[in-house]
């Protein structure tokens, strides 16, 4: 394959993000709390409530999620915080998972009630949110009001997060099981118990949203999460095409680092330049801190101090990804910062390659393996591999060798793994990685030429019925094709 046919396939001639979108110039500032088609038509389409996603899709989760419940049963889901670095400077607001999963509304000290009911709907929405306010607008930007709350995120009833708590209370007697999740880091009290809604408000309504609470028996009280996760496991079209989008950001931006990387140059500037690119291609933020590892560095798994220099010959593992409307984005390339590799390099190169992409040929819903047989036919593969180059595998030397697992589910949450069931069979519409690594550390009883090589080869997989789809092989992996985008 030809460089320019390398060049064409992992870089775009311009931005694509904003194509088949209206770009009609629009007011500003947008009077909405996020970018909606009224707001934002080069972001969103007008068949689209966020971008990517049609209201119907909200509407079919928050289905699916009531009809899998029992009768007699609420559900309470609340929007994440704005999170802050020190004193008042904060970080980019992004929502919680599962509350963006169930609305796709992407405001902060916001919360949701679906009750469920027998109505041809099948529930009852009820959306709280900070509604509109001009003094705090003029500082934060505008929120959406509780009209356009109602219409355009089909709520049944939209209001003041002020009345989420009573409003709560009041139903609480109704129902006999109540679906709702702690929020992490939730403060305690000195009763030991959980305050819910705490960090809603500061607010005198924190006695009363600690009464709610209490109204909470623990034997009505049930666990969402794990409910939201069995839906969330299984993406719809809809998700996958976000998620190929994602890949193919991140996938070039991979490429486009191979090229301008170079000796002299520090860690720090691949990852900038990775971020710029996912930043130019439409990702709204990285998926995670990338990892950037020169030389030895990449025998450290999660090595993200990124502040040492790229050295001659030295290879350069990337493990890096953006989030794109939420979905995050997972590949990790490992290529020679000189533009070719080393005699040891490649052989080593050559069997973890060769073992991942018999692996990727396993993701599928007929194979009948599940993530963990994943896992010990990974570790089969790399003795038969490791043999090959002169690496005899004895002992516990594999755990030193390969010390992670190789697969985790991905989509909202780069890894979605909490209510995930390693042993069970892999599904088509599941989206996992792939990825088996080495790093072989300066000890005796490995070939001295593969001392301080560490090579990781991952990329994101949508498992398919009979087919695997490789939905970030955008990103160069073949030696050639690598060598060839380091040359570029």
């Amino acid at each position: 394959m030809s460089l320019s046919t390398v060049l064409w396939r992992v870089w775009p001639r311009r931005c694509s993000s904003y194509r088949g979108y209206a770009t009609a110039a629009v007011s500003k500032p947008s009077s909405y709390g996020q970018p909606l088609f009224q707001s934002h038509p080069h972001l969103v389409a007008n068949t689209e409530l966020t971008p990517g996603f049609s209201s119907e899709e909200y509407e079919t989760r928050r289905r699916r999620l009531m009809e899998s419940l029992p009768d007699s049963s609420i559900v309470v889901s609340t929007a994440g915080t704005i999170k802050y670095m020190s004193g008042q400077i904060f970080y980019k607001f992004r929502q919680a998972s599962d509350f963006w999963y169930l609305t796709g509304f992407d405001e902060p000290d916001s919360a949701v009630i679906l009750e469920k009911n027998s109505s041809s709907r099948g529930y009852r929405m009820s959306l709280f949110s900070a509604g509109r306010d001009s003094a705090k607008e003029k500082w934060d930007g505008a929120r959406t009001g509780f009209p356009e709350a109602r219409s355009l995120f089909k709520a049944d009833d939209a209001r003041s997060i002020d009345q989420f708590a009573p409003h709560l209370r009041s139903l609480l007697s109704s129902y006999s099981n109540v679906f709702v999740d702690l929020p992490p880091g939730t403060p305690r009290r000195k009763s030991g118990s959980k305050s819910l809604f705490q960090f809603l408000s500061s607010t005198p309504l924190r006695n009363d949203n600690d009464a709610v609470l209490d109204a909470l028996s623990s034997s009505r009280r049930k666990p969402l999460a794990p409910k939201i996760a069995r839906l969330r496991t299984i993406k719809s079209d809809a998700e996958l095409d976000v998620m190929r989008k994602a890949a193919q950001i991140s996938g070039r931006a991979h490429a486009a680092t191979m090229g301008f990387t170079k000796p002299g140059l520090s860690e720090a500037a691949l990852a900038a330049h990775f971020e710029y690119i996912c930043a130019l291609g439409g990702s709204q933020r990285p998926a995670y801190v990338p990892v950037v590892a020169s030389g030895a560095n990449a025998l450290i798994i999660h090595y993200t101090s990124n502040n040492h220099l790229v050295q001659e010959n030295e290879l350069v593992l990337i493990d890096a990804g953006c989030e794109l409307h939420g979905y995050a984005s997972d590949i990790t390339r490992t290529f020679p910062a000189s533009g070719r590799f080393t005699e040891a390099q490649r052989d080593l190169y050559a069997a973890v390659l060769s073992a991942q992409k018999n692996l990727i040929q396993l993701c599928t819903e007929d194979s009948g393996i599940g993530m963990h047989q994943l896992h010990m036919k990974t570790c089969t593969l790399l003795r038969q591999e490791l043999k090959q180059v002169g690496i005899d595998v004895v002992g516990n030397d594999l755990d030193l060798l390969f010390p992670h697992y190789v697969s985790h589910p991905i989509g909202l949450d780069l890894h979605e793994s909490t209510y995930f069931d390693r042993l069970a069979s892999l599904r088509r519409g599941m989206v996992i990685t792939v990825e088996p690594g080495i790093y072989v550390p300066p000890t005796a009883q490995f070939p001295k030429h593969f001392h301080n090589i560490g090579i990781r080869i991952e990329d994101q997989v949508a498992v398919g019925k009979d087919v695997p789809e490789i939905i970030s092989s955008v990103a160069p992996k073949e030696i050639d094709l690598v060598e060839a985008a380091c040359l570029s």
